[in-house]
C-alpha cells in the first residue's frame, strides 16, 4: 500500500494548502509601533533597564491585565531594539531561559 502526501497527485493543490498557510502566518506577525522613541507628556521613553524590569515582572503584570483595565505588560513608549532585548532577557531569567532544559 503507497502512502500519498496531500496533494502528492495533483501538485496544485499541494501549491495552494502552502499559499494558504503562507498567508495565515504572515497576517499574524506584529507590524510597526509608531509610538516607539516618543515619550507621553515629555517624560522618558523605556530603554534596556526598564525592559529587563518589565520581562522579570511580565507573568504578574500579566495576570493583573487579566483583571485591571488600563494594564498593559509591554510599554509602549520605548526605544526599540534595546528594550526589546531586556524585555526578553528578563523573562528568560523568570521563565527559565534554554539552559534551563539543557541540564536536564
Amino acid at each position: 500500500m503507497q502512502i500519498r502526501f496531500l496533494g502528492a497527485r495533483r501538485p496544485w493543490v499541494l501549491v495552494l494548502v502552502l499559499v494558504a498557510l503562507l498567508l495565515a502566518v504572515s497576517a499574524c506577525t506584529a507590524g510597526p509601533n509608531p509610538e516607539a522613541g516618543t515619550a507621553p507628556d515629555g517624560g522618558e521613553v523605556a530603554g534596556f533597564w526598564f525592559g529587563l524590569w518589565h520581562g522579570v515582572i511580565a507573568p504578574i503584570t500579566f495576570l493583573a491585565s487579566l483583571l485591571v483595565d488600563g494594564v498593559g505588560v509591554y510599554e509602549v513608549h520605548n526605544n526599540g531594539a534595546w528594550y526589546d532585548g531586556g524585555f526578553v532577557l528578563g523573562l528568560g531569567f523568570i521563565v527559565g531561559g534554554s539552559s534551563h532544559g539543557a541540564t536536564r
